[in-house]
């Protein structure tokens, strides 16, 4: 990849106060992109954004703060991205959670799925506008964890199980994510904006070092502290390593007008799992974020 690959675009990158998604924000500024940062604390976002611009060399980088499992917020965050810019280029959804029992949002969604799938989903038909304008726009949305397991249809919203022996409702959620993407790339042909999804791969996070024992599904449990306090300090902190999927898929001439597809930790397109390809778990999802974001059943993106 070449400084001229993302030179004078614009991309925007939610939860990029820290971790894989600062960065993602990092590298995407170096290559001369003009960043948005999203954080959920706006102090956090301006010194993310400072620091980005010392490392970067250029000024080009904005701090906006909101809580993107908060339909409302992600509405007036779209709102101001608006009214400070006519394009956008890429579009980063980073966030991730990782709460150890089931919690509800103020919309009474459950927090992962809002975080993971509904937000994505969202906030990409909010700022649908300024993607188009932009010609060639890019859409990209992590997964993480262990996905790639079954979609249960009657268990989107972890109302029915949310951890097991062996069962994360984490990694169901980022499974979804690749479902409602492969999707959004459907919704969104002839519109010349792209969709896909990628795989960051295992970093020492601040997701990760906040993440309690009791999240863990109980089979993991008693290796979990050797991981968290031992392995992923000493092997998994340069976190510039699990960026370079997102920074590929943002940059790269390679993925130029590619759409769908799955990238994964070394930037290499990787087949998607049965699961997420199956169009009943596929219209399932997307059915369940059309219902929760107060979309127009029916209503195409492009």
């Amino acid at each position: 990849m070449t400084p001229s690959d993302t030179a004078g675009k614009l991309v925007l990158v939610t939860g990029s106060t820290g971790g894989i998604g600062m960065e993602t924000a990092r590298g995407l500024a170096r290559r001369g992109a003009s960043v948005v940062l999203v954080g959920r604390e706006l102090s956090r976002a301006r010194q993310a954004a400072r620091e980005i611009k010392e490392s970067a060399g250029h000024d080009r980088v904005d701090a906006l703060a909101a809580d993107i499992t908060c339909l409302d917020a992600l509405r007036r965050l779209a709102s101001e991205v608006a009214d400070r810019h006519d394009t956008l280029d890429v579009l980063i959804n980073n966030v991730g959670v990782n709460p150890p029992v089931r919690t509800l949002t103020a919309d009474g969604v459950e927090t992962m799925f809002a975080a993971h799938v509904l937000a994505p989903f969202t906030l990409t038909h909010l700022l649908l506008p300024l993607l188009r304008r932009a010609g060639g726009a890019r859409v990209i949305n992590l997964t993480g964890g262990i996905p790639g397991g079954p979609i249960e249809r009657d268990n989107l919203q972890g109302e029915r199980r949310y951890l097991g022996w062996t069962f994360s409702h984490y990694n169901h959620t980022k499974t979804m994510t690749m479902a409602m993407t492969l999707r959004l790339a459907r919704e969104l042909e002839g519109s010349a904006v792209t969709a896909n999804v990628i795989y960051p791969g295992h970093g020492h996070t601040p997701m990760n070092k906040a993440t309690p024992i009791g999240a863990f599904p109980l089979l993991y449990r008693p290796i979990a502290p050797l991981v968290l306090k031992i392995v992923a300090p000493l092997l998994l902190s340069d976190l510039s390593k699990p960026a370079r999927s997102s920074i590929y898929a943002a940059s790269s001439a390679e993925m130029k007008g590619v759409t769908g597809v799955y990238v994964d930790d070394k930037c290499r397109r990787k087949p998607l799992p049965d699961s997420a390809l199956d169009p009943a778990n596929q219209e399932a999802v997307w059915d369940l974020c059309v219902r929760l974001s107060g979309r127009t059943p029916g209503q195409r993106a492009g």
